[in-house]
């Protein structure tokens, strides 16, 4: 039956004589796979007769997908890169198709995935984004879904390498990281955890119960744990555009105010080339209120545009 869902997956039209022949079963036998491909959810058209044969059109729902081998590589080197944030909007759902195909995949095709992904130069959302494996990904994912505890080494900020055990809650995208939320049993708190500081994910078999987040929001819970970090440079820019359309570049990166007929924008970064590549491409006059650093940035980075120009 799955030599026969594969012949279909091309999309031509099959004499029933001629798979019959390739698959070297009877037309009964045919007929019969055929039906079972019918109840799994493929929509297989049949046509009757002397010239009669078979045909895979798409259906109301996506039934379970048969792929090859390279095939399955492609599907999720594709999907980690979606995870990775390079899609806008699709990097939560990238990670749950990418532990689903993970978990499925034996550990040749995951080896030539990672051949692949480490063999291939593509452009991230920015440049000097955190890396870490997929497969902390995915593990971490399938926690969260399972509400299984998890044990993990982690190296905090400018802190020694410390072992946590905690009880995961949920994945969570902000720019350039990824964190996960969860109960870490050791401390009795929550915390989040970047995930490129995570490494050695091990589930331990035991299910818990989840707990009530405080706010229920996760996305909300690491963003209030970011603004608390201390930063290196705090940002304040004014420019001569709306809201809006500021707030729409800058996405949950940055605070922006209406001011007038302007706007202001508050960042915290330890960087200051994201503040500087998102008043580059706002196309608008601004000023920088501080810090001082920033506007020298600026005046550097726009010497070396005039003398190119």
């Amino acid at each position: 039956m799955l030599r026969l869902l594969s012949l279909l997956q091309t999309h031509r039209y099959w004499p029933g004589p001629e798979l019959s022949e390739r698959l070297e079963v009877s037309d009964r036998t045919l007929r019969r796979d055929v039906d079972r491909l019918r109840e799994l959810g493929y929509t297989v058209d049949a046509v009757r007769g002397a010239a009669g044969g078979y045909q895979l059109r798409a259906g109301g729902s996506l039934p379970p997908l048969l792929l090859e081998d390279e095939e399955a590589v492609a599907v999720a080197v594709g999907l980690r890169t979606a995870a990775a944030g390079a899609v806008a909007g699709m990097d939560d759902w990238s990670v749950q198709a990418l532990s689903k195909v993970l978990s499925l995949m034996p550990p040749r095709l995951r080896r030539q995935m990672d051949a692949v992904a480490s063999q291939t130069d593509s452009p991230g959302p920015w440049e000097g984004a955190p890396v870490f494996d997929a497969a902390v990904l995915t593990t971490l994912a399938q926690a969260c879904r399972d509400s299984e505890m998890l044990r993990f080494d982690y190296a905090a900020r400018e802190a020694e390498v410390t072992h946590r055990r905690v009880e995961p809650l949920r994945l969570v995208s902000i720019g350039r990281r990824w964190y996960l939320v969860a109960w870490d049993r050791d401390r009795m708190d929550w915390r989040s955890f970047r995930l490129d500081r995570i490494s050695d994910p091990e589930p331990t078999g035991q299910r818990f119960r989840p707990r009530d987040l405080p706010g229920g929001d996760a996305l909300a819970f690491v963003q209030q744990g970011i603004r608390r970090m201390p930063q290196r440079h705090a940002v304040r820019v004014r420019l001569a555009m709306t809201a809006d359309d500021l707030a729409a570049r800058v996405g949950r990166w940055g605070t922006v105010t209406p001011d007038g007929e302007g706007c202001v924008l508050e960042m915290n970064v330890d960087d200051l080339d994201w503040p500087v590549m998102v008043l580059a491409g706002s196309g608008a006059d601004f000023v920088v209120e501080s810090p001082p650093e920033l506007a020298e940035k600026v005046a550097e980075v726009g010497a070396r545009f005039s003398r190119a120009g």
